[in-house]
């Protein structure tokens, strides 16, 4: 019986080690990847700047250089319509992330606005390529027209991917990244002017303003073919 006994103690001791061992790393983790969920991460069919990066690897690459280097925030009107380097608002995130990826977002959005005012309400039927392309209403209505559009259900995680994009009302804008929360729910990489803009924001922000959008740019699935070279 003593022996019995002993080999449950031990056994309890061993259990009890194990389960709290774990709940430290868990505590300790500071965020989750998509294999940690059993989620594949998707990868573009495109690399448009022959770098051989994928696309939307390219865009989530450029958007955390953008969370790196936090330009300070600034909303202003810039002659030319690109801010300095040290500048930003959120959509400068999107189009810093494209120009990793070989696209000048902003000559195709200036080019889509001026094939189809119509359709972009927010330009009011007089286009301004100073400031246009950095209006969340008209990247939303781009991505609406040349992306792909996706759930905005968060509770479906596996298909929120990294260098996706997701619009929140027409007031902001972001990245999906590749890191996750205890949840499953990716972090979002953004501009609002906050110390981290790599964070796990995208839940409160969606209760702040709802999520309007949530798009993923490839070249095949849009035939966008005017694109500038």
């Amino acid at each position: 019986m003593k022996k019995i006994f002993f080999l449950l103690s031990s056994l309890l001791l061993l259990l009890g080690a194990f389960f709290l061992g774990k709940m430290l790393y868990e505590k300790k983790k500071e965020f989750y990847l998509a294999e940690d969920f059993g989620i594949t991460v998707i990868k573009s069919s495109v690399d448009y700047n022959h770098n051989g990066i994928d696309d939307y690897t390219d865009i989530l690459l450029g958007a955390k250089e953008e969370a790196k280097r936090a330009p300070k925030y600034k909303n202003a009107y810039y002659a030319g319509g690109y801010p300095p380097d040290n500048e930003g608002v959120c959509t400068d995130v999107i189009w810093r992330a494209f120009q990793k990826a070989g696209y000048n977002l902003k000559e195709m959005v200036d080019e889509d606005i001026k094939e189809n005012i119509e359709a972009y309400p927010r330009v009011e039927g007089t286009p301004d390529p100073n400031i246009d392309f950095r209006r969340v209403g008209n990247l939303k209505t781009f991505f609406e027209r040349k992306a792909k559009s996706l759930t905005t259900d968060l509770k479906k995680i596996e298909e929120w991917q990294p260098g996706d994009i997701v619009t929140f009302g027409i007031s902001h804008i972001g990245i999906i990244s590749d890191k996750r929360n205890k949840k499953g729910i990716p972090y979002l990489i953004h501009n609002s002017g906050q110390p981290l803009r790599e964070e796990d924001a995208l839940e409160f922000n969606n209760s702040v303003d709802k999520i309007s959008g949530h798009f993923r740019y490839e070249v095949t699935l849009t035939g966008f073919n005017t694109i500038p070279e």
